[in-house]
């Protein structure tokens, strides 16, 4: 590349970077991801790098953040509120710690030996400074620029963590840096209101956090329940000295600070890498969004003689994770259609690499998403994927519009059947409502062959596609009829693979009564109903012959459930679908076959344990067979019946309020451990 042909990819760059700075920083309204971002600082990074004449004081690879809006007074930091260098990787990470081993292997200092380093998670938040003089909270400002923040002092009075004075003898000055936060549970249940009031939905916990403490009306942002963390000091004067970064964190902690529990300090760069390989890991278990891992050295000295670059310590680095955000290109928007009818629309993407993998499909969810959101055909839009959830298309990034582009339609038929796609009332997606479309029928076969239902291995999509287009799957009732003989002589099939087949068909007509009835598809019934279901009732005759009012009396049983079952046995077509599953010999309840854990003792017989919140020891599924394997009940709601609420991570605000407001025991996981050995529950 020649000198002029970088110039002009370096004007560019800056002005896009520029741009995007503003609507993170201060508009909190950021429209690509941050990997996005990252991307376009790196390549600007390189140019300057090869062409150091590129480089000045101006550029976006040489400051902090962007300037502070007119909305808020200025602040003026005392010490610069500096930004860190990044680690895109392990390889990266590694780099760095070479380098500062090198680095301290030159000072030839002994007082360094064993070097230390501190872990701290990346909180997905937004950088702010306290200040208390003798003991009172005096002021607080955002990082801003760096060395020009926002006085955001009355928005923050409000967050949980802030305290207004000090519990020690305070120094005459000090400056605590940490981050604010929006946990989760509280994003989520701050959407479900905007939800049913018709407004807008948020993006992610970190701008609505941002948002929320930029709010002129400070009584707003205390109504938004933001946390913070500590994890720096900065100005202090009359109080104690430190030699350490351990030390400062203690210090803030003994005066009223919550500093995160996940910190750790160690003395091996194999340690930091398995560190960061563990959060990598598990950055989704935790109630609060991380996005990579802090790694500084402790040695407050040696950091002295480490210095800054103009942007950021040398003696500190940002390991991030792999993004789960990232912008590609939307080729079109198509419908799916469900077992249950429902149409989906979905979108068929440019291939991009996020959350672990490759994505070329995320879901759109329904006709008011679509419109909401305004992504159209031809957009680049921003593709999300966290862990194991399904990708999802965000929003467009309007700046990259291609002019003429027209808003998605939602179709009048089913793409499968050519069926009318229906919006039912009090409905937010639309159903192909014909019960024999392929589609539906496929789907239901699927979720028939389930883990969560009869656990038929080898009986997933492309087989049961394959053999219902070959006429051999009509509904679930043929997957015991299935003719092996023609599956053998087939391409592809081998003996060992169709006898598989064979026996895991043959293993599920001894599958629980409650597998069945989740089995059959039936609208709003999910496994903890089920179980609840038969529980009561026993025998698949016994159920189908309840009433709606009858059902309605199980707890956790609602009226519309109770509704549903009752009206899908109603149905002459779903009566014989029974029979014919009754003639292939399936567990119908008569005779209720042992299942796993049946050995258990029944500490938990008659009483009712519901589970909110993700606990460490138990997936969810483990956490219901924990309880119905030792004679408990585990339905999905609290009620006047119920025993104790287990309260995870992350809980249901909800459930948390009811069980408050009834009287209900409320516990941990240790004391639902305990009550699972002993049936008994802690003394209050």
């Amino acid at each position: 590349m020649e000198l002029e042909e970088a110039r002009e990819e370096a004007i560019v760059l800056r002005e896009t970077i520029a741009h995007h700075n503003r609507l993170y920083y201060q508009h909190d309204a950021p429209e690509i991801p941050d990997a996005e971002y990252d991307l376009l600082v790196r390549r600007l990074a390189e140019l300057e790098e090869e062409f150091p004449s590129l480089r000045d004081a101006s550029s976006p690879t040489q400051q902090v953040g962007a300037p502070a809006s007119a909305t808020f007074a200025p602040v003026v930091h005392t010490s610069r509120m500096m930004s860190l260098d990044n680690a895109m990787g392990l390889a990266e990470l590694q780099a760095w710690g070479h380098r500062t081993e090198r680095r301290v292997a030159a000072l030839d200092n002994p007082s360094t030996k064993p070097l230390r380093y501190v872990c701290e998670l990346k909180i997905d938040g937004l950088a702010i400074s306290v200040t208390y003089r003798d003991g009172i909270f005096t002021q607080g400002a955002t990082r801003g620029d760096g060395r020009v923040g926002e006085d955001v002092t009355e928005n923050l009075r409000g967050v949980d963590g802030i305290p207004e004075r000090l519990s020690r003898d305070a120094p005459s000055l000090v400056e605590v840096r940490g981050e604010v936060y929006m946990a989760k549970a509280t994003f989520e249940e701050l959407n479900r209101h905007q939800e049913a009031s018709g407004g807008p939905l948020y993006v992610n916990p970190r701008n609505t956090a941002a948002g929320s403490l930029r709010q002129k009306d400070a009584a707003i942002a205390a109504s938004r329940g933001l946390k913070f963390w500590a994890y720096q000091l900065g100005e202090i004067e009359g109080g104690p000295s430190f030699v350490s970064h351990q030390e400062t964190l203690e210090f803030a902690a003994a005066n009223g600070f919550p500093v995160n529990d996940n910190i750790r300090a160690m003395t091996s760069f194999d340690e930091v890498m398995e560190f960061c390989r563990y959060w990598e890991e598990h950055r989704h278990d935790l109630p609060y969004e991380i996005d990579g891992v802090v790694v500084k050295l402790d040695d407050l000295a040696l950091r002295e003689q480490f210095g800054f670059t103009a942007k950021a310590p040398r003696w500190a680095i940002a390991f991030k994770f792999p993004p789960e955000e990232r912008t590609t290109k939307l080729l079109d928007i198509e419908v799916s259609i469900g077992r249950t009818g429902k149409a989906t629309p979905f979108a068929r993407l440019e291939p991009v690499f996020v959350g672990g993998s490759t994505v070329g499909l995320a879901t759109l969810h329904n006709q008011i998403q679509v419109a909401a959101k305004d992504v159209r055909v031809g957009d680049t839009v921003v593709v999300r994927k966290a862990g194991d959830i399904i990708p999802e298309v965000v929003g467009p990034v309007l700046s990259m519009r291609e002019p003429g582009a027209q808003p998605w339609q939602f179709p009048s038929h089913c793409p499968v059947c050519g069926g009318p796609l229906v919006r039912l009332e009090g409905e937010g997606h639309h159903f192909c409502i014909n019960e024999t479309c392929p589609a539906r029928t496929n789907a239901h076969i699927e979720y028939f062959a389930s883990r969560g239902a009869m656990d038929i291995e080898g009986l997933g999509e492309s087989r049961v596609a394959l053999f219902a287009a070959a006429g051999l799957l009509n509904d679930i009732s043929d997957i015991y009829s299935l003719d092996f003989d023609t599956i053998a002589s087939w391409e592809g099939f081998k003996e060992t693979s169709v006898e598989n087949l064979r026996r895991a068909i043959e293993a599920s007509k001894t599958r629980p009564l409650a597998n069945l009835l989740v089995g059959l598809n039936i609208r709003h019934l999910g496994p903890g109903g089920a179980r609840a279901i038969v529980g009561e009732f026993g025998t698949i005759d016994a159920i189908a012959n309840a009433s709606a009012e009858e059902l309605g009396q199980i707890e956790g049983i609602g009226p519309v459930i109770a509704q549903s079952v009752a009206n899908w046995f109603r149905l002459d077509s779903n009566r014989a679908l029974i029979e014919r599953l009754r003639a292939a010999g399936l567990n119908f309840g008569e005779s209720e076959t042992t299942s796993e854990g049946a050995d258990e003792p029944q500490t938990l017989a008659g009483l009712t344990v519901v589970v909110t919140g993700t606990l460490g020891g138990f997936s969810r599924s483990e956490v219901e067979d924990a309880i119905v394997s030792r004679g408990g009940k585990s339905p999905g709601s609290v009620s006047k019946r119920t025993t104790a609420l287990v309260v995870g991570d992350s809980p249901g605000a909800s459930k948390v309020t009811k069980a408050e407001s009834l009287g209900i025991p409320i516990i941990d996981e240790a004391a639902f451990v305990k009550l699972l050995e002993t049936g008994e529950l802690p003394e209050s």
